[in-house]
Formats: C-alpha cells, structure tokens, sequence
C-alpha cells in the first residue's frame, strides 16, 4: 500500500521538464517509425495530395530523395505504395517486374541500402481499374481464394525487387500462409511478413484514396475489413490465424480510434505490434492546425506516445521524418 496526502503527492515527479523526463514511461525512438509513400508512374514532378497537405505522390527523383531524407533523420522503416499508369481488373502492373511498385523498390533499396528497412503494400486496390483489393466476381464480389493467388505473385515480385518485407493488407482469409508459401518456394524464405492482422472498415481512410487513387468504383470493403462494432475476440481471431500462418509482425489500422486492439494485441502476442497513424488522422491534425485551432507540433507527438503508450512497437506514419529529426 502506498502512503496517502498529505505524505504522498505524486505532483514531487512533476515538477520540472527533467524530472518528467527521467520518470517518463512511453518513449518514442525514430527507429519506431515507419514513413509511408507514394510512387507514380508517368509523372515528371511531385503531385501534392491536397487532402494531405505536406504530402506527395513521388516521382523517382523525389522518392529517392525523400527515403534519403527519412534514413538520415533515422527512420526505422518505409512502406511504399505504387501508383500505375495503366490499371486493369486483374491489377496486372502489381506484379509487373518493371512496374511501379517494382520500380520504386529497386530505387529505393539502391539510395538508402541496408540503412532503413525498405518494405511494400502487399494488395491491388491501387492496381485494379475498380479500385477493389481483389479479383473480382461476376457479381461484383471479392474472389478470396483467387485473390490470393495474385497476392502471392505480387509478393514474390516486391521481394525479387528487393524488398526487405511484405506487408499484406488486404484481409484476404489465408493471405498470410499464401504469401509465405509463395515465398519460401521462390527461395525467400528470410522475407519477414508484415501482416495487416486487424484493418478496420475505417472512415479514416478517405485521404489516402486520395493519394493512393485506389476508391473502390462501387461498394465497398466491408466484406473482408473488420467492422469497428466488431467484437475484439474477431481481431484477436484474426492475429492468431496470421501468426499460424506465419506472420512475423502485425499491425492494427487505424491506430488512435483502436488503442483498445493495439493493447490487445501486444497482451496476446510475442512479435512486434504495429499501427498505422492512418490519413483521416494526419488530415484532421493538419486541417484543425491550419486554422490554428490546436498547437500542431504538440498534437502530433501526444498523438504519437498515445499509440506507443497503448502497445505499439512501430508506427507508421506520415510524420516520421519530421518528428524523427525532433526526437
């Protein structure tokens, strides 16, 4: 039992900025940060997401110099997402050798090399001319398990493009134990998985269609994303099936609405714990901070230590580099 006021006044460890430092319990390291970015075929300067303000769809001089950027300030990661110029209903240029995604991996991996962990979306909305995450059928379902065929070819691709891991985010049911199997037989067998275990059928997303240019032409995802009333036993569900599959890490998207899932995770689990700081996250901080409604720099960090504080190894984040260089 503790003492009580008067002997007891935790306000002792509150006292001045060095105390509350060296008593912090949440700390955030630049290498806990993932930055993700956009690839686009066909363009000739960097194309301003203007949902995102300070966000860019790359050329390949932009993306190489922006991954620079983000392996100086000390970024543990970056997640690349391509952008084709030609998209059909089997997302074709995602598994491309010379695709985009491809492209930009071998780019990449060619600026920074072993300093940064380079890794890849593992899906096809962004790649398919419907903007769904899969193949189709007739009556305008996703086709799960033909799906996961393509999911598996683009991962063997991203990997023999050089990157360092996969990340599929498609909720596809057995997407993680296709892609290791794909993998391990093209002679990947050292690929780590990232694995979207817990993706939600968020409203958050809106801006990243945006820059992603993947909205679905008509529905929605509804049938393969977790619903945000879902029980927290059904993403639990989800993270042991991926783990049995062969996942090496698993992530939780959105983060702040599902701090509760993000500290479920790190009690069940014994891999690193991610969690995507989505798009509608960035775009609320950024647009009420324009207007001068909130102090920007203050929001994003107490943002940040909140989904650390809630069990998150790794963040990914549009911030990565700018709040790398202040940490």
């Amino acid at each position: 039992m503790s003492a009580q006021y008067p002997v007891s006044r935790p306000r002792r460890l509150r006292r001045n900025p060095a105390l509350r430092r060296m008593v912090a319990g949440t700390r955030l390291h630049a290498a806990d940060l993932i930055l993700p970015m956009f690839a686009k075929e066909g363009i000739t300067e960097p194309q301003p997401v203007a949902s995102m303000p300070g966000v860019v769809q790359h050329t390949r001089d932009s993306l190489r110099k922006a991954a620079h950027e983000a392996a100086e300030a000390g970024v543990g990661g970056i997640i690349l997402f391509g952008i084709p110029a030609v998209k059909d209903a089997r997302g074709s240029a995602a598994d491309d050798p010379d695709g985009v995604l491809q492209v930009a991996l071998r780019d990449v991996v060619a600026e920074v090399g072993d300093s940064i962990v380079v890794m890849a979306d593992t899906c096809l909305d962004e790649f398919t001319d419907n903007g769904h995450c899969g193949i189709l059928t007739p009556s305008g379902d996703v086709d799960n398990d033909l799906t996961l065929e393509r999911y598996a070819s683009i991962a063997v691709a991203q990997a023999e493009a050089g990157s360092q891991m996969v990340a599929p985010s498609g909720m596809m049911d057995g997407q993680v134990g296709a892609i290791r199997a794909a993998l391990d037989a093209a002679g990947h067998g050292n690929l780590p998985i990232l694995a979207y275990s817990a993706k939600y059928a968020s409203a958050f997303y809106g801006p990243f269609r945006d820059a992603a240019e993947c909205a679905p032409q008509f529905g929605d995802r509804s049938t393969h994303q977790q619903d945000p009333a879902g029980p927290l036993e059904e993403a639990l569900r989800e993270v042991r099936l991926d783990l049995a599959e062969g996942a090496d890490a698993v992530m939780v998207k959105p983060a702040l609405a599902y701090l509760d899932v993000i500290a479920a995770f790190r009690a069940e689990v014994d891999v690193p714990v991610a969690a995507y700081q989505v798009s509608g996250e960035y775009a609320m901080i950024e647009a009420a901070a324009a207007n001068g409604w909130v102090d920007r720099e203050r929001m994003i960090m107490e943002s940040l230590v909140a989904i650390k504080r809630a069990g998150a190894d790794l963040i990914l984040t549009y911030w990565a580099t700018e709040v790398a260089r202040r940490l």
